[in-house]
């Protein structure tokens, strides 16, 4: 992709992003998008072919910065130091998710969520597939996979809906600790 294009796809994202934060992804339309992105509605089809397309763009941008293998020291936070074990690496996206908390907000408080959700467990399996241990129990990987990528995604949907009032050290604590009571 040459800088021409790069810039045009930015103010698309930057565009749409503004455009989460005023508007319901269900009232965002193309025309919307194009209009605040000041482009042709042709260019804009030459980069996405729908809305829904366009928001999987963004995540996937997001999700690969975010579950990047290298973890570097950024302005909110350092982990480039500590990034062997589980931990850094979920406070590490509760970070991003906190610096784009309007944003993350507005995608989840709609239609939209569902499908940021979708993309983001997706991310989270391939991230708790690499810190799996063997188990000697007898259960299925897959099992294994599910439970921990809901549990967390419902944490960090928890923490959302509560303001992120706790710190993301706090939330992957609490994930990390959790263990089901004997009853």
């Amino acid at each position: 992709m040459d800088r021409r294009q790069q810039r045009t796809r930015d103010a698309i994202f930057k565009a749409f992003r503004s455009l989460l934060e005023k508007k319901r992804y269900t009232h965002i339309s193309v025309q919307d998008i194009v209009d605040e992105a000041n482009i042709g509605r042709s260019t804009f089809y030459a980069h996405f072919e729908t809305k829904d397309e366009l928001l999987k763009a963004m995540c996937t941008e997001i999700f690969n910065h975010v579950f990047s293998e290298e973890l570097n020291s950024e302005e909110t936070h350092d982990f480039s130091k500590d990034n062997k074990s589980i931990a850094p690496r979920l406070t590490h996206i509760l970070y991003h998710l906190k610096d784009s908390e309007k944003n993350i907000a507005a995608i989840l408080s709609c239609e939209s969520g569902e499908l940021f959700l979708k993309f983001f467990k997706e991310y989270l399996s391939e991230l708790f597939s690499q810190y799996l241990p063997e188990t000697k129990a007898n259960i299925p990987v897959d099992f294994v996979l599910n439970h921990l990528t809901g549990s967390f995604t419902e944490a960090v949907k928890w923490w959302i809906a509560n303001r992120m009032k706790n710190t993301p050290e706090e939330i992957v604590r609490y994930y990390t600790e959790v263990r089901f009571p004997d009853f």
